[in-house]
């Protein structure tokens, strides 16, 4: 398999999650500005939508948008832990969290990314985040992880949402359940692994 990533971007997540369920994988970087990935291929020639992550799978088959590149990397571990086995009701829990971490916080934060947002743009942007975070952190309660006690496919993409905070002054310094849960998901050796292959600081 090849991930097609962005440096520090939610590509991050499958990159973490590959580690997680032990495949073997090679990891090439995409330029943001003229689509060249790093082993001299013009990313938009087998990916026209230009962004990541993209997995391209031994076949040569080409997968996209985080929650289906997630849930088959998920489905790659046979202990179960990133995913539960499909059809099964916890299958669906995780589904769920990645849906909302997709739809609710990844999309909302994305604007704060793009320069010339405008400060009330920037200040709703924060605003519904926040609102985000909150619901996280109350269904949290005393779980380590968003579906029990392991980290899933769901919790990576979440994880590195988290990441983005401090680049676009969003604090969850005020939640500390979630504020625990990012510690824990960031002392993990494959985010630490994956942080370190893409060149982002520990």
């Amino acid at each position: 398999m090849k991930l097609y990533y962005l440096t520090g971007a939610c590509s991050l997540a499958s990159y973490i999650s590959l580690i997680e369920a032990g495949q073997s994988f090679e990891a090439y970087a995409v330029d943001r500005k003229t689509k060249q990935t790093a082993d001299g291929k013009d990313f938009l020639s087998f990916n026209p939508k230009g962004y990541v992550p993209a997995l391209v799978l031994d076949s040569g088959e080409v997968l996209t948008e985080n929650v289906a590149v997630l849930s088959y990397i998920g489905n790659l571990d046979a202990s179960r832990k990133l995913a539960p086995a499909p059809g099964t009701l916890p299958f669906y829990r995780v589904l769920e969290w990645l849906g909302y971490v997709n739809s609710e916080v990844h999309k909302n934060m994305s604007p704060l990314f793009r320069p010339g947002l405008s400060e009330e743009a920037q200040a709703a942007a924060r605003e519904t985040v926040g609102l985000r975070h909150a619901f996280i952190e109350k269904t949290l309660g005393e779980k380590p992880f968003l579906t029990g006690d392991n980290f899933t496919v769901a919790d990576a993409y979440l994880y590195v949402t988290l990441s983005w905070c401090e680049r676009v002054a969003v604090s969850i310094a005020h939640l500390p359940r979630l504020h625990a849960y990012y510690e824990r998901c960031r002392a993990r050796p494959a985010v630490q692994r994956a942080r370190r292959e893409e060149g982002l600081a520990p």
